[in-house]
């Protein structure tokens, strides 16, 4: 190879960086799309984000994956499922198999809401929608029914949110399996820093438009479809593992008042009893960990080798409903 040797190179450092950026410039621009993100993400300086794009339906599905999930997402005029009302409900139905092995996405769907009355201001600001959008807008409730029938599993990013809201809507929900990927899934085992969605977006090398109901579905699907951790799950294999297992509800009821500081430290959160539970402590559990937890009650609680706590088990058809 022959060497070429610059006789007049300048040593004005301005100059010399102005020419470093123009060839670097000039590197790039020969560059693929790919071979630049290798590039820049080897500098060890920078980190690229990829846009989330909305994966196509496939008709026929692959029948290797005979399940069918839905992930749902909604947006309220407000928290509390009593008063509030949906506004904007999103569902996409995917294929997957007994491994929870994702396949394909079967069907879509998104729909706007008018409510009773104005969109709260903050709620616009989250969400971007507006009361001119939803004017004269319905759920097309057949639709969303043929879709939501078919789930063998509903998945929520906060089920506990969303299962009440639907719930209140509609009783095509009441009777189905639910799995919550906020809950439901080992986030920080698998190295992120939070549970929100935006967070697991990011962390997971996506960007996309978030706080429309559809998107975020999306979205979701490609957090929980890979990859997979050291015990070779995938997020969602996991999430759909935790729903096949049932878990108890435990209540420290008739505990007494000075351990509460105890109980609130193991887990325990406190019910007033106006939902209709037991005015106590409680926790929810693992079936596996029932033996442990009633010793616990038992020998540090009530100091009574018989104590008997009420509870009440439950499974993915019965969790997050509404308190």
């Amino acid at each position: 190879m022959a060497l070429q040797y610059d006789m007049f190179v300048s040593s004005d450092p301005d100059e010399k960086g102005a020419r470093s950026k123009r060839a670097s410039s000039r590197a790039a621009a020969g560059m693929t799309a790919g071979a630049m993100v290798d590039h820049l993400e080897a500098t060890g300086r920078y980190r690229v984000l990829q846009k989330l794009e909305a994966r196509p339906v496939v008709t026929p599905p692959r029948a290797e994956f005979p399940l069918v999930g839905v992930i749902l997402d909604t947006e309220t005029t407000g928290l509390n499922h009593r008063k509030d009302e949906i506004i904007e409900i999103g569902v996409i139905a995917f294929t997957f198999d007994a491994h929870g092995a994702i396949g394909d996405v079967i069907d879509v769907y998104g729909g706007l809401r008018q409510p009773s009355g104005p969109i709260p201001a903050d709620i616009t600001r989250i969400t971007g929608i507006t009361d001119d959008m939803v004017a004269g807008q319905t759920i097309d409730l057949p639709r969303l029914q043929a879709i939501i029938e078919r789930a063998d599993l509903i998945i929520a990013h906060n089920a506990g949110f969303d299962r009440p809201f639907c719930e209140a809507f509609s009783p095509i929900f009441e009777k189905k399996a639910w799995a919550c990927s906020v809950s439901e899934i080992g986030w920080s085992d698998r190295g992120f820093e939070g549970t929100k969605l935006g967070y697991l977006i990011g962390q997971a090398g996506y960007f996309h438009d978030g706080h429309r109901a559809v998107d975020d579905c999306f979205a979701l699907l490609e957090v929980i479809a890979g990859p997979a951790d050291q015990s070779q799950q995938t997020p969602f294999a996991e999430l759909y593992a935790a729903s096949q297992r049932s878990r108890v509800r435990l209540y420290a009821e008739n505990s007494p008042f000075e351990m509460k500081d105890h109980l609130k430290g193991r887990g325990y959160r406190w019910s007033d009893g106006s939902d209709g539970r037991p005015k106590s402590w409680w926790i929810e559990i693992g079936e596996e960990a029932l033996d442990e937890e009633l010793r616990y009650l038992r020998s540090e609680i009530y100091r009574w080798s018989e104590a008997d706590p009420p509870m009440v088990r439950l499974t993915a058809f019965d969790r997050f409903k509404a308190r």
